[in-house]
């Protein structure tokens, strides 16, 4: 099958920096394993914050101007996620941060379901852990089925051997998210908590069908109320 990834990097250094470097071997190796890859670099893109209008959860489409109505027709029509940001301050750039809350209209919607999801994430002086833990709920929140995180600190990536053991790291997940996407793998242990984010969505559209009108016909037009 072919498996289409995109890839959406969240550092204001761009391509340039360490999240770049740590994301451009995981895509490559991804390539390599007959992957179609698609990065979005958002150091290049305006992607504001959210205004929380509801305008997407009443009609369908934000309000906003701006290129993250691209991301996220890419973002829907990808079979596997890669989200990459740096650690500021214990979660993820205001980048990426602008994107994942511009994505609610999706999480209500569940309309990332059964996507294959991964996070990357770099950081100065440690507690990459924290960050990697925070996209994978994300993701997971979503509806994705997540793969796994790859990290790396500054002092790692300056150091010769660490740094070829982190982007080889990278690349082992690159090539994994591809076989993993191909095989159609679920996981058991994940699926408690899809299901309990799923029934909470559920509800709050049942709860608010009256002023979330277009999130409550397309949970009616998949046969889910």
């Amino acid at each position: 099958m072919d498996v289409k990834i995109v890839a959406v990097l969240g550092s204001p250094h761009g391509m340039k920096g360490a999240t770049g470097a740590l994301l451009n071997r995981l895509t490559q190796s991804a390539v390599a394993a007959g992957a179609d890859v698609k990065t979005f670099n958002l150091a290049e893109m305006t992607v504001k914050p959210c205004h929380a209008c509801d305008a997407c959860h009443r009609t369908g489409q934000c309000s906003i101007t701006d290129d993250f109505a691209t991301l996220k027709s890419a973002l829907l029509a990808a079979d596997g996620i890669v989200l990459a940001s740096p650690n500021y301050i214990s979660s993820v750039s205001a980048q990426m941060k602008a994107v994942l809350d511009r994505c609610c209209g999706p999480l209500h919607c569940q309309s990332m379901a059964g996507k294959y999801g991964v996070a990357v994430v770099t950081s100065g002086g440690g507690e990459s852990e924290e960050v990697e833990r925070y996209i994978l709920r994300f993701l997971q929140n979503m509806g994705c089925w997540t793969v796994g995180s790859v990290g790396a600190e500054a002092r790692h990536l300056a150091d010769a051997g660490a740094r070829a053991e982190r982007l080889n790291a990278a690349a082992s997940l690159g090539a994994q998210l591809v076989a993993t996407i191909r095989a159609r793998k679920t996981f058991p242990e994940q699926e408690n908590m899809h299901r309990a984010f799923y029934d909470r969505m559920k509800m709050l559209v049942t709860l608010r069908k009256k002023e979330w009108t277009y999130e409550h016909e397309y949970w009616k037009s998949l046969g889910r109320l």
